[in-house]
């Protein structure tokens, strides 16, 4: 399986979301409008969260902000995955996956919210290290929009070497 770029800017976005929502103490971030270097490959997510209306540019700060809308995602976002925990918590990984399969519901996106919604990916080194990555991104900005995360992500989708959600 490989990743469309369409749906990785959709989970980078996810990712931002969270980022922008949490304050700096618990792994929040301010972005920039005139993006430092380190944040550079978000310039595509943070064009497409501007342009579906969930962040805007707070002129006055040159900050990216969430809007009232983005607010209210995350808040659908959030419900989407305590949902999936809820359902799905105590199944075998095979058995979820055939059963988002039978609602046509994306495997992937439900291994990602999961993942998110529980911190997993807050600290990308150590999700790297603990998943056995050899070299560590630790730019989360670069991380979350590598094909490698994605990659690792459906690993946990597959057969016979697939690991519980909540790994």
């Amino acid at each position: 399986m490989t990743v469309s770029h369409a749906k990785k800017l959709v989970y980078a976005g996810i990712f931002v979301l969270k980022k922008l929502d949490l304050k700096g103490g618990e792994g929040g971030i301010r972005l920039p409008v005139l993006l430092e270097p380190q944040h550079a490959p978000l310039e595509e997510v943070l064009e497409k969260l501007v342009m579906d209306g969930f962040i805007e540019i707070d002129r006055k700060s040159q900050l990216y902000k969430l809007t009232k809308r983005g607010i209210a995602h995350l808040g659908k976002l959030i419900d989407e995955a305590e949902s999936y925990i809820d359902e799905f918590d105590e199944q075998e990984i095979a058995d979820v996956v055939d059963e988002l399969r039978a609602r046509n519901l994306d495997p992937l996106r439900v291994r990602f919210l999961w993942g998110w919604y529980q911190g997993e990916f807050d600290d990308v080194a150590m999700f790297q290290e603990r998943r056995g990555f050899v070299e560590i991104e630790p730019d989360w900005p670069l991380f979350v929009v590598s094909d490698d995360f994605y990659e690792n992500l459906e690993l946990d989708l597959e057969g016979d070497e697939a690991e519980a959600l909540d790994d």
